[in-house]
């Protein structure tokens, strides 16, 4: 089964929807194989963000990711890339369709309360810089015979 890194943003944590953000995942049939408060520095967002370093809008979206810790999380399911990335919906929250995670609870392009891996292998990247090998668990929950068919 793929990986992807979730961030549950400041935007998520300050508004109180760390847990119906969760409650999406779990209704949906991903597996949580990670998850961790942390605070993130610029050290890690420089990193995470290399693409975005030069953009004049940097030191704004590096103050809006230090302003609270963020909920990292690790996922895992058949195609789990493609399938949360659909769930999040459009990087701007009032371009996102409705139904989908951003649709729903967001309506800013930057503060948009969640972050999704874009590829399988920026997931494999991006878990690692955020997860050391031993947070990331690897189980079969009881119940993945009902979320599965034999074979998927």
């Amino acid at each position: 089964m793929e990986k992807t890194l979730v961030l549950l943003k400041p935007s998520c944590v300050e508004r109180n929807l760390i847990g119906e953000v969760i409650g999406r995942i779990e209704r949906r049939g991903l597996i949580i194989c990670g998850m961790k408060m942390m605070q993130l520095d610029e050290k890690i967002l420089r990193e995470h963000y290399s693409h975005l370093v030069d953009k004049p809008f940097f030191p704004e979206l590096c103050a809006s990711m230090m302003a609270s810790p963020v909920v990292a999380l690790c996922l895992k399911g058949v195609d789990v890339v493609s399938v949360f990335r659909q769930m999040v919906g459009a990087t701007n929250a009032r371009k996102a369709a409705p139904g989908t995670i951003r649709g729903d609870l967001s309506m800013s392009g930057s503060l948009n309360i969640i972050h999704a891996s874009d590829s399988v292998e920026n997931a494999v990247i991006e878990i690692s810089r955020f997860f050391n090998p031993n947070e990331i668990f690897d189980y079969t929950p009881a119940n993945l015979k009902f979320i599965y068919e034999a074979g998927e």
